[in-house]
């Protein structure tokens, strides 16, 4: 295994210098890259909304829109039709999915149900649905009324024509603000995530996407004043809307559409000239210029209406006609005001109204803030894991550590390949990456450092030791990338790439270990000639070890089954502090613009609010607040309000600086999700360890690695730290680490049963926890060195995350001793087992030969 040819040692250095020439763009700033010449990378890792600012929105089509514009359109159709028909129906009305009508002469009965059957033919489904849909049913009870149903698959069907068309309304209003890089994209079958990198203006952005902007000119009604038809009942051509002013003047308007906004080629905010006022310029296209020129020709006199989403935003007298195709739009706008109406009248109208069920903006100075507190963490860790692998294997050490940079600059290379997101903790993910990636190597060295003990020459000691560590780096590593995986396909956002870098991380280092290190290693061999290890290594101390873990099982076991017990009852009794990703509300970041942040005041000022009860804390600095406001009960718009409401009290004093916003519904899947996440993840590693080992070890795993988790909540429980979906991140790392390190102990003990099949379980197990010892100390040691630089060094955003993963591997290095050794006596485990496998194997071979 020491032998590399020539063209191995080329790939695998090719390998690293590929990696590094696209991983090094990262290094430069844009101008800089923009200086460099065409043929050099200019790709970067893209930084996700928490390191650079911006905002991302989850916008949720109301199906209940969906389902009241066709019943209106349905019912104008029956009209329409039977009024062709010339039939005579009255009660013509709809309500849920069913429209209704009762036919007037009951001779007539066959006749309508002729006209009307049109409607109810299958449409095509095109490329949203597969096949012909059928959005009309039509049936009647014998007597004289006709009833229509909207059928689920038909309004399935209007739901994903309306989010398509949404997007691209999103888009190009998206587009209209000049930002960079948008991603718009479809979230299920009724949602759109919109995310703007770098928007200083997220209020903005979120009039722009709220409003559907459907733009119609009507005919005002002067048969009555709209006073008469409010307080008795206006004509059923007719409905009273109100205007955009501040009180509100009522109109009787006319439900005759003369031209729509869909007529519309142009708009452009300009000033009166007349009197400097903004306003808005349109510009129709040759059917619309001729509708509107004969619909002002015909009413010269009259008063029309402009109206937007069912609001008057100006109602002037035609006092000629208008023949140019042309005109504009006042109202007493702002210069913003009157953009804004330009760009949504130019991007067009939407569907159906769009809501906003979840928000995250950030600003670009806590961006700022992240970026600087993730990559100090990270050298910090990086320093301390350098550092911590030269003092212990000295000259093996420095071959660890170049390992280690190729491991990293690799793990950039393929985020920045595969256009990745790179999130705050994302970069936690690179920080524990480096940690737990010289796990690999200190396997290794441990194991050739047990065969040149037993009595190998160096050289059979180094290819049996990279042969022995194989299948339990394999082992240890794939539970962590399960975990991982489950998180990516279960998790959103920051969690997701969370998941990512460390799916990435425990990839690139399987790969150095099995490549890099070996390659290393191999050459000091050809170039030294070593007869010995070198005297550097200094992990020898663990050797003499013969600590009896197994004697104190009991006692240990049930102060484990206390706390256990305590967490249960304690999320039973004082529960979890969940935060707004599971039960709703918002979560404020704010800085004084001037002194300190005065908590008092923020609760005084917004508890005149009636938004529930609000909390106000301290968060990193004095000038800092982080403020709660609890879930609202009108639904995900109360939710917006509410934000409006606490803009509009404290933004005069203070900068926000992080908004979250997560609606009912959207907190309702993502426990949801999240609580899936986890069993999903405990039943593939329990899966993965049944087919790999034997079901006592892989129950005894998950058992285990379920106290972890249980402790671990119960840290969240007992110290009142927030429940977010980075805890799950945090939980399922645990699980991951956990099982990495049950799994060394249990290979070990698995290959001292093979080995030592008279000696007692009790002392075989010891034994086996004292051999893995090394590795065990020297591992979880590195790890909490790049916990520790995150916690003290990568700022308040992530350190409750970071503080229950350095709780997490503490008691994951606890369970792998004290509860996943005893439960294998527990479970009566013997040798005889192994024997059985290698009498079917032997069975297996012979047969195989007798065949050949």
């Amino acid at each position: 295994m020491l032998y590399f040819s020539r063209w191995k040692t080329f790939l695998i250095w090719f390998a690293v210098a590929v990696a590094a020439f696209i991983a090094a763009p990262n290094l430069f700033s844009d101008e800089q890259l923009e200086a460099l010449p065409s043929w050099v990378p200019h790709k970067k890792v893209t930084l996700g909304l928490d390191l650079q600012g911006g905002s991302h929105i989850m916008l949720k089509i109301e199906r209940g829109d969906i389902v009241r514009e066709r019943l209106e359109t349905v019912v104008g159709d029956v009209r329409t039709t039977l009024r062709d028909a010339n039939v005579r129906y009255s009660g013509l009305s709809g309500s849920g999915q069913t429209v209704q009508v009762r036919i007037t002469d009951p001779a007539q009965l066959q006749a309508a149900r002729a006209a009307l059957q049109p409607l109810t033919e299958p449409v095509s489904g095109g490329a949203l649905m597969a096949g012909s849909v059928t959005e009309l049913t039509l049936s009647d009870d014998g007597s004289s009324v006709i009833r229509l149903v909207l059928t689920d698959q038909g309004i399935d069907y209007r739901m994903s024509s309306a989010v398509g068309q949404s997007i691209e309304v999103v888009r190009r209003r998206v587009d209209e603000l000049g930002t960079t890089e948008p991603l718009i994209q479809r979230q299920g079958t009724d949602r759109i995530i919109v995310q703007v990198p770098g928007l200083q203006d997220p209020e903005r952005l979120k009039s722009l996407l709220n409003q559907t902007a459907k733009l119609t000119f009507r005919m005002v009604d002067v048969s009555m004043s709209a006073t008469d038809a409010i307080n008795s009942r206006p004509p059923a051509t007719s409905e009273v809307l109100y205007s955009t002013d501040d009180p509100a003047i009522p109109y009787l308007i006319e439900r005759r559409v003369l031209v729509s906004g869909e007529n519309l080629v142009d708009a452009q905010a300009s000033f009166n000239q007349q009197n400097n006022e903004p306003v808005v310029t349109f510009r129709f296209d040759s059917r619309g210029a001729q509708r509107f020129a004969q619909a002002t020709q015909q009413n010269v006199g009259r008063p029309f209406a402009i109206i937007l989403d069912n609001q008057v935003i100006s109602a002037p007298v035609i006092r000629e006609p208008i023949i140019g195709g042309s005109g504009q739009i006042s109202g007493n706008f702002s210069v913003q005001g009157a953009n804004d109406l330009a760009v949504l009248l130019r991007a067009g109208a939407l569907p159906a109204t769009l809501t906003v069920v979840e928000e995250r903006t950030v600003g670009p100075g806590v961006g700022a803030d992240s970026i600087r507190d993730g990559v100090m963490a990270s050298i910090i860790g990086a320093v301390g894991v350098v550092a911590f692998m030269l003092i212990f294997y000295g000259s093996f050490g420095i071959m660890a550590n170049i390992a280690l940079a190729a491991n990293v600059i690799m793990i950039l290379a393929v985020l920045t390949l595969i256009g990745s997101t790179l999130t705050l903790p994302g970069i936690a993910g690179i920080v524990l990456t480096m940690g737990m990636a010289v796990d690999s190597n200190v396997l290794v060295y441990e194991r050739i450092r047990e065969e040149v003990r037993s009595g190998r020459p160096l050289l059979q000691a180094i290819d049996s030791g990279f042969s022995r560590a194989f299948a339990t780096i394999i082992d240890a590593n794939l539970t962590t990338l399960i975990a991982a995986v489950v998180l990516f396909y279960l998790g959103s956002g920051p969690v997701r790439g969370f998941a990512v870098t460390l799916s990435v991380g425990v990839i690139t280092t399987i790969f150095t270990a099995f490549t890099m290190t070996r390659w290393l290693i191999a050459a000091w061999v050809r170039r030294y000639r070593p007869k010995h290890l070198p005297k550097s290594i200094r992990t020898g101390i663990f050797d003499a070890q013969n600590v009896r873990f197994m004697s104190i099982r009991r006692y240990v076991f049930a102060l484990a089954a206390t706390l256990c017990v305590a967490a249960v009852v304690g999320f039973g009794t004082i529960g979890l502090n969940l935060g707004i990703d599971f039960r709703g509300g918002s979560i404020i970041e704010v800085r004084a613009k001037q002194g300190e942040a005065d908590l008092a005041e923020i609760r005084s000022r917004l508890s005149q609010l009636n938004i529930g009860e609000i909390q106000a804390q301290g968060f990193g600095d004095s000038q800092t607040a982080l403020i709660r406001v609890p879930t609202q009960d009108g639904g995900d718009n109360a939710e917006q309000s509410a934000l409006s409401m606490v803009r509009g009290e404290l933004a005069d004093q203070y900068e926000f600086r992080r908004v979250e916003v997560v609606g009912p519904a959207v907190s309702g899947e993502l426990t949801r999700s999240a609580t899936i996440g986890v069993i999903a993840s405990m039943l593939a590693i329990l899966v993965y360890i049944w087919v790999r080992f034997e079901w006592q070890f892989a129950v005894g795993a998950i058992i285990a690695t379920l106290h972890d988790v249980i402790l671990t909540l119960g840290l969240f429980i007992f110290t009142g730290m927030e429940f977010n979906l980075t805890s799950i991140a945090a939980i399922l790392t645990v699980v991951g680490y956990s099982l990495n390190d049950t799994i060394v102990v249990y290979d070990r003990v698995r290959e001292n049963l093979r080995r030592y099949k008279k000696m007692p379980l009790p002392v075989l197990i010891d034994a086996s926890i004292n051999q893995t010892m090394s590795r065990t100390v020297l591992t979880g040691l590195t790890t909490l060195l790049a916990l520790c630089a995150l916690y003290f060094f990568g700022g308040e955003v992530i350190a409750s995350f970071t503080l229950a993963m350095l709780f997490g591997v503490l008691v994951g290095v606890f369970s792998s001793i004290y509860i996943a050794g005893p439960l294998l006596i527990s479970f009566r485990l013997r040798p005889d087992i192994f024997d059985k496998e290698e009498e079917k194997s032997e069975k297996e071979g012979v047969a195989s030969k007798a065949s050949a």
